[in-house]
């Protein structure tokens, strides 16, 4: 009987650790997800603006030296990030490209002008940043026309200011999520041994000793958790690098690092947190009130 018994409280322990492991897991990864999406949503944003080109046109009276200058101008300027020389010629040549039939030939001539497709820094994307830009590009005589999206400009700096909004809401409430599930669990875990507290209270034992053993208990498993959560997310990480390498995923290794990092640091300082508190609560209680 006694037998029968000790198997039955043994296999309760296990499922009792096994959800907390899991809890630990399951919150953790989708943390650690979040953690990595807030990451390189700036890093996405950053990417997207900096694919927003800003052409600048010259007049045909505009010769090849100061072409030339404009262009090793634009080698120092801080706000360019790449650019590209497209000769009217080749312009000509692309437009023919998209639309199938070569317009020159019932023009007579070649109407385009020859350009610079000037890419931006993410940070100068933004509409005062650009108008400044433009401003100072148009003191240039030889220059008859800059041309951009304004519009589009405007939509994805609403649009990501928007976003960031709602990421941080959605990691608070994420956060306060995890805290109480594994609190939850830990709670349980702490209930089901709230008789073996009082006793060892009542014989004299310390709160600090007494709780001692299930705050340890309970790190371990908020690691073996962590672990599993940094395992499966590393394995994330690996599948989409391999499937998205333009994405860059893991070309930021030291913000990865703190990323997992900071993983298994909530995973410890949570299960020690609950545990410490779910013990002292119990270790407060009157043994009448443990009923």
């Amino acid at each position: 009987m006694s037998s029968s018994f000790d198997k039955f409280q043994k296999r309760r322990l296990i499922s009792s650790y096994f959800s907390v492991v899991l809890s630990v897991f399951l919150v953790l990864f989708l943390l650690g997800m979040l953690g990595f999406f807030i990451i390189n949503s700036k890093k996405l944003a950053d990417d997207f603006k900096e694919k927003i080109a800003m052409t600048v046109f010259f007049k045909n009276d505009a010769n090849d030296s100061i072409l030339k200058a404009f262009g090793t101008e634009l080698k120092t300027a801080p706000f360019a990030k790449s650019y590209v020389y497209v000769t009217k010629e080749a312009a000509a040549k692309q437009h023919t490209d998209i639309i199938g039939e070569d317009f020159m030939e019932f023009l007579g001539e070649n109407p385009l002008q020859n350009s610079y497709d000037i890419h931006l820094k993410a940070d100068y994307v933004i509409k005062d940043s650009i108008a400044k830009i433009e401003n100072r590009l148009r003191k240039n005589a030889m220059i008859s026309d800059i041309v951009y999206d304004k519009q589009l400009v405007n939509l994805v700096n609403d649009n990501i200011k928007k976003v960031s909004m709602w990421i941080l809401i959605i990691s608070g409430f994420f956060t306060v999520i995890a805290v109480l599930l594994i609190n939850s669990s830990l709670r349980l875990s702490i209930h089901s041994n709230r008789f073996i507290i009082k006793t060892m209270q009542m014989v004299g034992a310390t709160k600090a000793f007494i709780r001692k053993p299930f705050v340890m208990r309970s790190i371990k498993l908020g690691m073996i958790g962590a672990g599993l959560a940094i395992l499966a997310l590393i394995g994330v990480l690996i599948y989409v690098q391999t499937n998205f390498p333009d994405l860059g995923i893991l070309d930021d290794k030291l913000l990865v690092g703190l990323v997992l990092l900071g993983v298994l640091g909530i995973g410890i300082l949570i299960t020690w947190l609950s545990t410490y508190f779910a013990t002292q609560r119990f270790l407060n209680l009157r043994t009448d009130d443990l009923y």
